[in-house]
């Protein structure tokens, strides 16, 4: 197993558990943003459908830090962004062609998939700084921990990513819209309710990563890289 990515002679590599972790990535961010508009309720508190599928990202997130490094996973949040940025244009273009006369949809379309841009831009700026803050974190902890302590570092930097997330999409979605009280209770309540979701799963994660060491034979340290986000 290597320690250094750049020491690592699959870096330039495209695996095909890589790719198929890619792809998992894209579309979970892509699934998250369709079913968004939708919210549940689970107990007390109110959440949006997109909590079943945007935890996964981090998830996703996380293991390829683990394995491949901070420059894998920032190649994948941005192939993310892109991606989700183009299934935005496509479904906005969608909306506005003029429909036949035998479509009685248009309104309920609009509805369900027109986001308005405010929303959207909150959504994509949200979604690439929680990422890279996450990535760095789990990068950054096991080099301190010296590999050690995987759960607490998946932990930690989910933590820290969703909350960053959520600090920064509430008020920039629903600033002027929501009271102040309520912003700060959303932001509370995705943060803790997705690292849950991520806590919950955490032996699936485990085992993921264990595979994936082991089908790559490589343990990537990230030593002497660069940490910028482009």
């Amino acid at each position: 197993m290597t320690n250094n990515t750049t020491q690592n002679p699959r870096a330039a590599t495209v695996t095909m558990p890589f790719l198929i972790l890619t792809v998992l990535f894209c579309v979970c961010l892509i699934t998250a943003n369709l079913i968004e508009i939708k919210t549940v309720n689970i107990g007390i508190a109110t959440i949006t459908a997109g909590m079943a599928v945007f935890p996964l990202s981090y998830i996703i997130n996380d293991c390829i830090v683990e394995v491949y490094g901070f420059r894998r996973a920032r190649l994948v949040i941005w192939l993310g962004f892109v991606m989700n940025l183009l299934f935005v244009m496509v479904l906005q273009l969608a909306i506005i062609l003029p429909g036949a006369e035998s479509w009685q949809h248009q309104s309920s379309l609009e509805n369900i998939c027109g986001s308005a841009p405010r929303i959207l831009g909150a959504s994509f700026l949200a979604f690439v700084c929680g990422s890279m803050i996450n990535a760095y974190v789990m990068s950054r902890m096991k080099i301190a921990s010296a590999g050690k302590h995987f759960s607490l570092r998946a932990i930690a930097s989910t933590l820290l990513g969703e909350g960053a997330d959520s600090v920064i999409f509430f008020p920039l979605a629903f600033g002027g819209i929501l009271h102040a009280s309520e912003i700060i209770s959303l932001i509370i309540a995705q943060t803790l309710l997705k690292t849950a979701y991520e806590t919950a799963i955490l032996p699936i994660t485990i085992y993921a990563v264990k595979r994936l060491k082991k089908i790559e034979r490589t343990d990537t340290y990230d030593t002497g890289i660069s940490y910028k986000w482009w």
